[in-house]
């Protein structure tokens, strides 16, 4: 869309989200996989598999990044890239979920919140996904954009890409 949009500027974007990931592994390949990019501006979506992993293998403990890891590497991540960026926007974790008290939506709920709150500790944008996807929901059932209530599909990038384009200004309308 910002390349439709603002044909004069030049936009080079890239994704190096990676499946299944954790901040943790997120962290371990941040300089090769984002820095050493040099990026103007990034975007950071992460802990749904944090949470995840705690429900797909509790047995696996090894695998389970906790809250205070995640917010720690959340600091660690944004300080190492702050002084070579122009911006860094945080996307909070959702779970397609309206039950607010079903375990695995009170858990992303909770890394929600921790994102939201080193975004303010760093005076960073965070966008709430939780929140865009709770309005949704309020008009249609989760399974209407994905089964397994956490990847987005085409309705729910929508949903995603709308919600950052408010966040950063976008002011052209497309007819």
């Amino acid at each position: 869309m910002l390349n439709v949009c603002y044909p004069e500027q030049l936009f080079h974007i890239v994704n190096t989200g990676s499946s299944g990931n954790t901040v943790r592994d997120l962290e371990n390949r941040w300089v090769t996989d984002v820095l050493d990019l040099k990026p103007d501006r990034i975007v950071v979506c992460i802990g749904f598999n944090d949470v995840w992993r705690q429900f797909d293998s509790p047995a696996v403990i090894n695998q389970h990044v906790y809250p205070d890891e995640y917010r720690e590497a959340l600091c660690r991540i944004t300080e190492k890239t702050m002084p070579s960026v122009k911006s860094m926007i945080f996307m909070t974790p959702y779970y397609m979920e309206t039950n607010k008290e079903d375990r695995m939506r009170k858990r992303m709920d909770e890394y929600g919140a921790i994102m939201k709150e080193v975004a303010a500790r760093y005076v960073l944008p965070c966008i709430d996904l939780q929140k865009e996807f709770d309005a949704y929901l309020q008009y249609r059932h989760s399974s209407y954009i994905m089964w397994d209530r956490v990847h987005p599909g085409w309705i729910g990038s929508m949903i995603i890409a709308r919600a950052f384009l408010r966040t950063i200004g976008f002011d052209r309308a497309v007819i």
